[in-house]
């Protein structure tokens, strides 16, 4: 797994001087943003890159630039206090070639069609990359929920959801929990669906109570993943997780759940970050403690088992492992140059920029790309739609046992494609997932 290390990126910038300027896409959307940080135009650089490697399904690369398509709806809800309230949400559906969409639905003040583009996008390469029967597909309102009651956050979602209910469906479009959702949430747009048309369908959403037809090991999968593919990763390099140490940006499910396996696996968790600051502790944090601290309503900030650091030092910590499990670009330029790490594993989706991307190879930082390191939750999620619609459910260590072989598998393949191609993690990865998607669209054809 070496040789790709040093010479990877600096292919994939070779290729983009080779004319694959796909500027039309960039035109066509002209409600998208024509900032070069922003979700979806960083989405429209990495299949730039990609695109040289298609061969004859070059043809059809435009079809990755554009989504199939894109709802946004107005959220009137009545707030307890007598007055209504609107808020704006969006479903997007990138790809449907290769099955329904699946993507989850973010609740944050910071949504916005650009982003969910992007994100809907990158769940299509996910689900191909582990050759999952989905496309791509993902939602958001433009909401804080912790401004709203329980019973108003109740409204906002059935209203959502009976909004968006004309393109999501069991064999359409399947929701999933995502940033400031849970399964609760999920609870909410299954009965109010299910009620719309007139019976039980416990498939519309993944990620629901196991009392409503959930999966044992949901919850964690996302977690499980980043954790799998940064032990893999690390076993390539010659590098023992036992005894490393670990940084996490993010302490919500992905990031809390992925920093105690790596504890229990003997690694060191160093630092963490999350929405209130960062702490550090180079003895090691108790991340049991720290969870329970935060779950009891507690900033991480003020966890007593570490001291507070500044946003700077927090980039700049000693680390074996970085693992980035919050929001997009977060690794910026500045930041990978601040890096100290060996390995960089994304929990979050499209955390790190291009520019950061380069800047890592050439430091001789690896990365372990989105688009399979936080797949195990989109992995668990087939499982229980599956699950789901045979009415016949899996036990926890049967589910966790599929998640890592089918992640180990895909690593491979990743890993394999990379090596062959001399390109990046992320371009094999790509390269994998857009040939799927367009042999797909190919072999279907246009219609009419």
């Amino acid at each position: 797994m070496g040789n790709y290390l040093h010479c990877g990126l600096r292919n994939d910038l070779n290729a983009r001087k080779t004319g694959y300027n796909m500027n039309t896409s960039k035109s066509a959307l002209s409600y998208v943003p024509n900032n070069p940080s922003s979700p979806w135009q960083v989405y429209l650089q990495q299949v730039d890159r990609v695109a040289p490697h298609l061969g004859h399904l070059q043809r059809w690369v435009e079809t990755l630039k554009r989504c199939k398509r894109i709802l946004a709806v107005d959220i009137p809800i009545n707030r307890d206090d007598g007055t209504v309230a609107h808020y704006e949400g969006f479903r997007a559906q990138h790809n449907l070639s290769r099955g329904p969409g699946k993507g989850g639905v973010r609740f944050h003040p910071d949504v916005t069609i650009d982003e969910v583009m992007a994100l809907s996008a990158w769940m299509t390469v996910k689900n191909a990359a582990l050759n999952l029967p989905y496309g791509g597909a993902k939602g958001g309102i433009r909401v804080d929920p912790k401004t709203l009651t329980r019973p108003e956050l109740e409204r906002l979602t059935r209203r959502y959801t009976s909004e968006i209910g004309l393109i999501i469906g069991p064999d359409k479009d399947i929701p999933a929990p995502d940033v400031n959702t849970n399964d609760q949430i999920m609870a909410w747009m299954m009965d109010t669906y299910s009620m719309n048309v007139g019976a039980t369908a416990t498939g519309v959403v993944t990620g629901k109570p196991i009392a409503l037809g959930g999966s044992l090991g949901r919850k964690e999968a996302t977690g499980r993943g980043v954790y799998i593919a940064a032990r893999e990763t690390a076993r390539a390099m010659k590098m023992d997780i036992t005894g490393s140490r670990v940084v996490v940006q993010g302490f919500g499910n992905v990031g809390g759940i992925g920093a105690r396996l790596f504890r229990d696996a003997g690694a060191t968790i160093v630092g963490l970050q999350d929405a209130s600051g960062s702490i550090g502790n180079e003895a090691g944090i108790d991340v049991d403690a720290a969870l329970a601290h935060v779950a009891a309503g507690g900033k991480l900030t003020e966890f007593k088992g570490a001291s507070m650091i500044s946003e700077n030092d927090f980039w700049a910590l000693k680390s074996d492992i970085f693992v980035p499990a919050a929001l997009e670009n977060q690794i910026t330029a500045e930041r990978a140059e601040k890096l100290s790490t060996r390995l960089v594993v994304e929990g979050a989706n499209g955390p790190t920029t291009p520019q950061a991307d380069d800047i890592l190879h050439d430091r001789g930082i690896q990365v372990v790309p989105d688009v399979i390191a936080n797949a195990g939750g989109v992995t668990v999620s087939y499982f229980e739609w599956v699950q789901d619609f045979s009415s016949f459910f899996w036990t926890e260590s049967e589910i966790n046992d599929r998640l890592e072989r089918i992640m180990v598998e895909a690593l491979k393949a990743v890993v394999h494609t990379a090596e062959k191609n001399k390109v990046s993690l992320r371009t094999a990865a790509f390269i994998i997932a857009c040939t799927r998607v367009l042999a797909a669209r190919e072999l279907r054809g246009l219609y009419p």
